[in-house]
């Protein structure tokens, strides 16, 4: 199959929109910096300029490698931006207007651009160049003509922002994403964990540090505005635009966003620029007034255009079918079967711009499951093997992301997961699903995976409770109950069941208890050792696996040689009265009386 897979297995990767054609304002633009007359921002992966007041966008870059972090000049001339296109981020600079941009660091390692000196002769930047073995970030400057960067005082610094008066330098010592080369998209909402830390401000001069009311929250991207140090906040657990006027506040929250958080903010020409829900907003501190700001980007984007694809090396969620002549894989957002040997590939969804995922294929092998985001929201579809019918759409309540659906044996019933840690189950005929139980704690490693019973009327899983252990639970088809199979004194995961229905197979370890709590590290050097287990299902059902023993049996006596030593013993007297009388003689005899006392 590998050989099918490499070679002969190319798809036509389509984006939705191969073309850009105006549909009003353009969402999903980030990092916005902002002078007194206009605004630059990345989207998809390159540098952008618009008016202040919104509009038409431009391009300042097109390169095939991502783009980021641009910040304007203070006399609003020049561009400096940070770029992947040499194999790690690099320092550039580029006029404001466009044009051919200069490579200013050349380490290794990667260099973001944070912003400028006041006199604009020098570009501020963040690198953990000097910081093995442990990969913090220092905040450095580079001349704009080129040469050898100098540190700032701060030994660990990630953002800040130089006062007017150049005498105090605010900034964050931690970026908010877990992963830097994520971008900011690994952050993790509402931490409270280590790597929180206020907004400091350091005195150039004597080198003392102040640092901002804070409230054990992710404070970030801190900006002056005259006296007043503007910066960014979870405090009211939606990331906020806040605003400190030094030395000695007040501290005032300065917008109310409630649905999604401000991503970046900077300061420039008098406002300041933040992004929050895809787009671009402007807040003018003179005015206190918070102005969306309509944005239309309309580019050549040559990534986007149809093209042909080698997708053998980057298949997803394969599945079998049941003979094994084919198996279905998850390729670039489409859902795709090849052959074991013989005939071609096919492309079972056609559906560029849509995310399909997760295909699984039917016991009796005529249909195949998945998961497709084409409807807006991801729906459960149920399509024909061969692709020749239009898939079914099964809508699905509260929609979200949703785990690897898993046929009945009968391929009457789907069993699946979600983000939610929730556990249903769809009757395939009707389409109805019910939800069968939820898991109690979020973990990096979901345990919760059905596991249905030979004769499909059971789904077996694995359930987090309050101690962090896990019980193995059951669930009846039947009687809509849900049945626990283990004690939860210690910690069992992995069910499988018994080929004939009898037993129910599991792993379980009693020494998990110190590797309960995942979020503190010590428990990292605890090992776990487990063990296979087996519950039988059924009362009166032995067990396989009861001791046994080899035992001698004994010489039998045959039943004719029974028969003639009972019917010796009738003709002696052994079996009548008379024979009764007979022994208790002889009893008084040997006792040398006559039985009386």
């Amino acid at each position: 199959m590998n050989r099918h897979l490499s070679v002969a297995f190319v798809l036509a990767a389509l984006a939705a929109s191969s073309v850009s054609f105006s549909a009003g304002p353009t969402r999903l633009l980030r990092q916005p910096t902002v002078s007194a007359t206009r605004l630059a921002f990345a989207y998809a992966g390159d540098i952008w300029v618009a008016d202040r007041d919104g509009g038409r966008a431009r391009g300042i870059t097109a390169t095939p490698a991502i783009e980021s972090d641009p910040r304007f000049s203070p006399d609003d001339t020049l561009l400096a931006y940070s770029s992947g296109e040499n194999g790690n981020l690099d320092v550039f600079v580029v006029p404001a207007e466009g044009g051919s941009p200069r490579r200013l660091t050349w380490h290794p390692g990667d260099d973001r651009v944070g912003g400028w000196t006041n006199d604009g002769r020098r570009i501020i930047f963040g690198s953990a160049r000097t910081a093995a073995p442990s990969p913090f970030t220092r905040l450095w400057s580079v001349p704009i003509e080129g040469g050898l960067p100098d540190p700032l005082p701060m030994p660990r610094a990630f953002s800040g922002q130089l006062s007017p008066d150049g005498a105090r330098f605010a900034y964050a010592e931690h970026p908010l994403a877990i992963v830097d080369e994520a971008d900011g998209c690994s952050q993790w909402r509402n931490y409270r964990g280590g790597r929180v830390s206020p907004i400091r401000v350091i005195d150039l001069g004597n080198l003392s540090v102040t640092k901002i009311p804070w409230d054990n929250s992710n404070d970030t991207d801190p900006m002056w505005m005259g006296d007043a140090i503007y910066f960014l906040s979870d405090r009211d657990l939606t990331v906020n635009l806040y605003a400190w006027r030094m030395p000695s506040g007040p501290l005032r929250q300065i917008t109310h966003h409630k649905d999604f958080d401000i991503k970046t903010a900077s300061a420039g020409g008098g406002v300041v620029a933040y992004e929050q829900a895809g787009r671009i907003h402007v807040y003018d501190p003179a005015t206190e007034r918070d102005r969306l700001v309509e944005i239309e980007v309309v580019g050549d984007l040559p990534w986007t255009r149809p093209r042909w694809i080698e997708a053998g090396e980057s298949l997803d969620g394969g599945s079998l079918s049941p003979g094994g002549a084919r198996a279905v894989f998850e390729a670039h957002g489409e859902i795709v079967t090849v052959p074991a040997e013989k005939g071609d590939w096919r492309n079972l969804t056609q559906s560029p711009g849509a995310a399909d995922r997760s295909p699984a294929w039917s016991p009796d092998g005529r249909s195949i499951a998945w998961f497709s985001d084409a409807s807006g929201e991801y729906r459960l579809m149920i399509g024909d093997q061969k692709g020749a019918d239009r898939p079914r759409e099964i809508a699905l309540d509260h929609p979200t992301f949703y785990y690897a659906p898993c046929w009945s044996p009968d391929s009457k019933h789907i069993a699946f997961t979600d983000t939610g840690l929730n556990l249903r189950v769809v009757d395939v005929a009707s389409g109805s699903v019910t939800k069968v139980d939820r898991d109690s704690y979020t973990h990096p490693t979901r345990t919760i995976d059905p596991v249905w019973s030979p004769d499909s009327r059971w789904i077996a899983y694995a359930k987090r409770l309050d101690n962090q252990f896990h019980v193995i639970s059951v669930y009846s088809l039947d009687s809509k109950r849900v049945l626990t199979i283990t004690d939860g004194l210690s910690d069992s995961v992995s069910p499988a069941w018994d080929a004939s229905g009898k037993y129910l197979y599991f792993l379980a370890s009693t020494d998990f208890g110190l590797n309960t709590g995942w979020v503190d590290m010590s428990s990292f050097e605890r090992p776990v050792r487990r063990a296979v287990y087996l519950a039988v299902l059924k009362a009166g059902e032995p067990s396989p696996v009861l001791p046994e023993s080899d035992e001698e049996p004994g010489e039998e006596v045959p039943e004719r040689a029974k028969s003639e030593i009972q019917g010796k013993d009738r003709k002696d007297g052994k079996d009548g009265s008379a024979g009764k009388d007979a022994r208790e003689a002889r009893s008084r005899k040997r006792s040398g009386g006559d039985g009386k006392e």
